[in-house]
């Protein structure tokens, strides 16, 4: 696969590299326990988030086994609000898993589904990607209707199978496939 840089484009959303400039805001959400309770990265301070951005800022993507972190910036006030990941597998980069975090101060505005519908639509149509996969903490109530609601499928519900954050955590495993999506999108 092509490697190239990330730049998707939906009604109110950008989706970029992370660039220096979005320090504060990455910084201000990426601090916040209630953001990261369900995500697989801790709280960060302001040091390791400049870091972080530096370490993703020029990644392209295209290169199995590495995650490419992407900014979400709304359209309207150039402003990061969240951030988003994509992978391709080492075994097949026709598979790719993603994950995504919106800031506190923007949920609940549509921004996690307009920014994850983006990312389907360049992976399934633009890059052709088979399958599509994400896993989610099973008490992230959030993400797993996120996910329903833009017909995912529950693969599987993983009792106690990760140490946590200081204890043991349930994950469940969420897919869909490039048909699924097709046919999605002539409803």
């Amino acid at each position: 696969m092509e490697l190239d840089r990330l730049n998707l484009e939906s009604n109110r959303l950008l989706i970029r590299n992370l660039k220096i400039s979005d320090l504060d805001n990455f910084h201000s959400y990426r601090s916040n326990p209630e953001v990261t309770q369900y995500q697989g990265f801790d709280v960060m301070d302001k040091i390791q988030a400049l870091a972080f951005i530096k370490s993703q800022e020029n990644k392209l993507f295209g290169k199995p086994g590495e995650w490419v972190q992407y900014g979400i910036e709304e359209k309207d006030n150039q402003q990061l609000i969240g951030d988003c990941a994509i992978k391709l597998q080492i075994g097949d980069p026709r598979i790719a898993e993603i994950g995504i975090t919106i800031s506190h101060l923007q949920q609940r505005n549509g921004f996690a589904k307009e920014a994850m519908e983006s990312i389907l639509v360049f992976l399934f149509e633009n890059k052709k990607i088979h399958r599509i996969e994400e896993t989610v903490d099973a008490e992230n109530v959030n993400s797993i209707k996120l996910l329903e609601s833009l017909q995912f499928r529950k693969e599987g519900h993983f009792i106690e199978n990760i140490f946590f954050k200081g204890k043991w955590g349930s994950e469940c495993q969420y897919a869909m496939l490039r048909k699924k999506w097709k046919f999605r999108s002539e409803d």
